[in-house]
């Protein structure tokens, strides 16, 4: 008989995604750099403005779970890019090397024998790691599936 995966276990599944839709290297990759900072006609957000805000809550949300003097940035304006391109070439690169980076971190936390899933963040006013790892893998799939349908409507889609 198989043995059952552990909450650790289904949680860093969730955190990598691409099990129901795409992953975070599969969105961004080899994204044309002319068209990063393109608004498709009826589209909020400019892939490098999704990007962008993808990372900016990520951190946050991970800063809030493991760091209790972490200020949250103002909402919503601080969670968001000031420019719908990235300010230079590499900025993309980088931004998508941080995503990865903090996720990382995330999942860490998950996987921490010592971590309890379900005790109050000492600092917040109820939130659980479980909730805080649920929000990532959330907000996340929200905004890859967001970058999808961009990508799509800009023709930059295989």
């Amino acid at each position: 008989m198989k043995k059952q995966k552990s909450l650790p276990e289904h949680l860093v599944e969730l955190l990598q995604g691409g099990h129901a839709h795409v992953d975070f290297a599969g969105a961004v990759e080899d994204w044309p750099m002319d068209l990063q900072g393109k608004k498709p006609e009826g589209a909020a957000h400019s892939p490098w403005e999704v990007l962008e805000h993808m990372r900016i809550a990520q951190r946050d949300i991970l800063e809030f779970t493991r760091n209790p003097k972490h200020v949250s940035p103002e909402f919503p304006a601080g969670y968001w890019p000031k420019t719908p391109a990235p300010p230079d070439k590499r900025a993309w690169k980088k931004s998508a090397d941080a995503f990865r980076s903090d996720l990382k971190a995330m999942i860490k936390i998950v996987e921490n024998k010592s971590t309890d899933f379900f005790a109050p963040v000492p600092h917040g006013d109820g939130q659980t790691v479980l909730r805080e790892a649920l929000l990532v893998a959330d907000h996340n799939a929200y905004h890859l599936g967001e970058l999808l349908l961009l990508r799509r409507l800009l023709g930059a889609w295989k």
